[in-house]
């Protein structure tokens, strides 16, 4: 788990800085210092008029650029005269390209990873509307839903594939009820699921899982339980501990619950079917790697390198669309912070189950989380490159600059806030473990 979030926050953090970095040097400006975490500073080693270093708090990164007031609160320079390699002597648009080349590569980043994915996969269309599965107790049960019912339209909108129903239910309408028509038996059937049916913890979901779905064995580890058993990499899970596996999320849950308690399986292979017993180890683990396979009716849709460029463009749109609608939500109350903000431990096990789904799964959770750092950056908010813009801009508008002590007064009220609303994530994430 440590390894996979450092490997993520490390690339994002980095490759955000690195922005800063690049537009610093090209508009002649002087680093002094390029750090992964906040001061005080651990170790590193200077590089010509840089200080390549870690630093102690790990709330990401910063690039300390000469005569400009940041994270670090020196205010040292301004007991001389501007210098021409120094922040403050540089014009605004200078200026502004530096403090928003951060957010340009985070998204520039995202872009390039889903271009990449794109083009090496393509898109898979899976042809089917029927549903497989409803999950118990959710939100799908509650307002009527059946196993074999065939979604027609969703909220007045006709559907053809489970791409467009999922695109319509939790993107198009999110934050709305949902109607859906339904054909069952012959007869078609109308079903509204209300907004207040369905959790704010986004990763619930409605609870409804296309018909032709698997649970197949992506990766079996060496000398594990599963191993042991005779599971191998292609096998599909039909039940662990007599519970019919319909999806991965089932098999971890019941799995981490039998730590150190034999479980029976039963897989199959080709056109046998096989079964055995095997227990988890003390961390409630068997050793293998699943994955959600559709085996339905398909189609690939394969990119060129320009189509699959303007289809990562649109991913990066649609999650920039996501992440402002849960703002959205939170602002007007119908939704809670609690539930829509993670910290590093809801990112660690987020990155963790991302690896283990396969490397494009880890990718495409890179991807979506350069975009989050990238949009939160560029919040108005003080410390953030946000904050930094809006008193250029105010210094634009205005012509004239913000007093150093005031712009020094915002950014330490900034760090203090920003301090507290980690700690807060923190404590989120750990009620939720």
């Amino acid at each position: 788990m440590i390894m996979y979030t450092g490997i993520v926050l490390g690339v994002l953090v980095f490759i955000h800085e690195l922005g800063h970095f690049l537009a610093a040097k090209l508009t002649g400006m002087r680093v002094d210092r390029f750090s992964l975490g906040f001061p005080p500073r651990a170790f590193g080693k200077k590089i010509g008029d840089t200080d390549y270093c870690i630093s102690w708090l790990p709330l990401g990164g910063y690039v300390k650029i000469a005569g400009m007031i940041d994270e670090s609160f020196d205010t040292e320079f301004l007991q001389r005269e501007p210098a021409h390699w120094e922040f403050r002597a540089k014009p605004i648009w200078a200026r502004m390209l530096v403090i928003s080349s951060g957010v340009i590569m985070n998204v520039l980043l995202a872009v390039c990873i889903f271009w990449g994915i794109n083009y090496t996969h393509g898109k898979l269309i899976q042809e089917t509307t029927e549903i497989g599965y409803v999950v118990t107790g959710s939100p799908a049960e509650n307002a009527g839903l059946q196993v074999g019912d065939k979604v027609l339209s969703v909220n007045n909108r006709s559907v053809t594939y489970w791409d467009e129903i999922e695109n319509l239910i939790y993107i198009d309408n999110f934050g709305k009820d949902i109607t859906l028509v339904v054909e069952r038996t012959g007869n078609q059937k109308e079903i509204l699921i209300t907004r207040t049916l369905i959790p704010e913890n986004s990763q619930q979901l409605l609870g409804i899982i296309e018909a032709h779905t698997v649970v197949m064995i992506g990766e079996v580890e060496p000398g594990k339980p599963a191993e042991k058993l005779g599971l191998k990499t292609g096998d599909i899970l039909v039940s662990v501990k007599n519970v019919k596996i319909i999806n991965d999320s089932e098999v971890i849950k019941i799995v981490r619950a039998s730590a150190g308690t034999p479980l029976f399986v039963t897989w199959k292979r080709g056109d046998q079917i096989l079964s055995g017993t095997t227990t988890p180890n003390d961390s409630g683990r068997i050793g293998i790697r699943l994955g959600n396979y559709y085996t339905g009716p398909r189609t690939v849709i394969h990119y060129s390198v320009f189509e699959a460029l303007v289809a990562g463009i649109k991913n990066v749109v649609q999650s920039t669309t996501m992440f402002y609608k849960s703002i959205g939500q939170v602002i007007v109350g119908k939704a809670s912070i609690k539930d829509n903000f993670g910290g590093p431990i809801a990112i660690a096990q987020l990155a963790t189950k991302s690896a283990e789904s396969g490397l494009t799964s880890f990718l495409s959770f890179m991807a979506l989380l350069s975009m989050s750092l990238a949009i939160l950056n560029i919040l108005p908010f003080p410390v953030l490159d946000g904050g930094h813009l809006v008193m250029l801009v105010y210094e634009k508008v205005f012509g004239k600059e913000i007093p150093p002590k005031v712009k020094l007064g915002i950014q330490k009220a900034g760090f203090v806030i920003l301090l507290a609303f980690m700690a807060f994530v923190i404590y989120n994430d750990l009620s939720r473990f």
